[in-house]
């Protein structure tokens, strides 16, 4: 009978550790991307903008905006705070979507599906 040993604790925490940074390296290349695009605003939005239910902020805020102000925090928030990043979600066929026909905003979404692509098999 073969046994399969799960991750000691060391193991985990260095597992982790590498993960954590290849997201931090990605969320870091998003920043720039919404710099280098002129889409990362000074001024945060309205605090009802940030609180709304739906799915992007879709009634309250931009695609970008909702990128730079709730899930670059949010992901950063994580990392800091050594809680588990979300698995195997899908934001790009959103951005896709909202982007179609700008091909200035290929960049962004390849650092998107690079993130996805990280927290899928994270």
């Amino acid at each position: 009978m073969v046994s399969c040993a799960p991750f000691s604790s060391p193991d985990l925490n260095k597992h982790v550790m590498q993960d954590h940074h290849s997201i931090t390296l990605l969320l870091n290349a998003l920043e720039q991307q919404l710099r280098q695009q002129q889409l990362w605003q000074n001024e945060p939005p309205a605090q009802r903008a940030l609180a709304s239910q739906q799915p992007f902020a879709i009634d309250t805020l931009l695609p970008h905006a909702w990128l730079q102000w709730l899930f670059l925090p949010q992901m950063r928030r994580r990392i800091a705070s050594g809680i588990a990043l979300p698995k195997g979600f899908e934001m790009t066929p959103y951005f896709e979507e909202v982007w179609q026909g700008q091909s200035e905003r290929q960049p962004l979404l390849a650092v998107l599906k690079q993130i996805e692509s990280e927290c899928g098999h994270a």
